[in-house]
């Protein structure tokens, strides 16, 4: 003790001060380490949640990249399908466009040969008359008689059998 005063401490001083020490730091562990502690423990699992989070997000992302990029793939497939059936369709329907063309061209000319050969017939028909008519007004004056029409009929009858015979024989 005399050691302590030849120093110039007081020791009931220094007692007083090692409790008030001891009080001091029992308020700033209670009041403020210990919600700054706690605070920075908060603050540590938020950023290690955060972090966490985050490459939970980066995950989800790849995944979502790899499911776009087959949901890509698989439109593109589709896409490229229907294209197809479309090309199919398109070219079946130009078959089925010319065929019915071709069909339409060969009846209008079937259409045309027969209304030709009707035509034909009738222009022959009307040549063999005139012809008919032809020779008998020059057998007429030929003759220099007039035949009865009887006759006259009968005479034509003949010349157009016989030109008839004769075209059939050509045709």
């Amino acid at each position: 003790m005399k050691l302590l005063q030849a120093l110039g401490l007081n020791l009931n001083i220094l007692i007083a001060q090692f409790i008030n020490f001891a009080i001091l730091l029992f308020i700033l562990y209670k009041f403020g380490y210990k919600p700054i502690l706690k605070f920075l423990d908060e603050r540590k699992n938020k950023i290690e949640q955060g972090i966490k989070d985050a490459q939970e997000a980066t995950e989800k992302l790849k995944k979502m990249s790899e499911k776009e990029q087959q949901i890509i793939v698989a439109a593109k497939k589709e896409a490229k399908n229907i294209l197809e059936k479309i090309k199919k369709h398109a070219e079946e329907k130009q078959k089925q466009i010319i065929n019915k063309t071709k069909e339409d061209i060969g009846n209008i000319i079937n259409q045309q040969k027969a209304q030709i050969r009707v035509e034909k017939a009738k222009i022959l028909k009307e040549i063999k008359q005139e012809v008919g008519t032809l020779i008998v007004n020059a057998l007429e004056q030929i003759l220099e008689e007039k035949m009865d029409e009887k006759k006259d009929g009968e005479l034509v009858k003949k010349v157009v059998e016989k030109l008839n015979k004769k075209s059939e024989l050509k045709d």
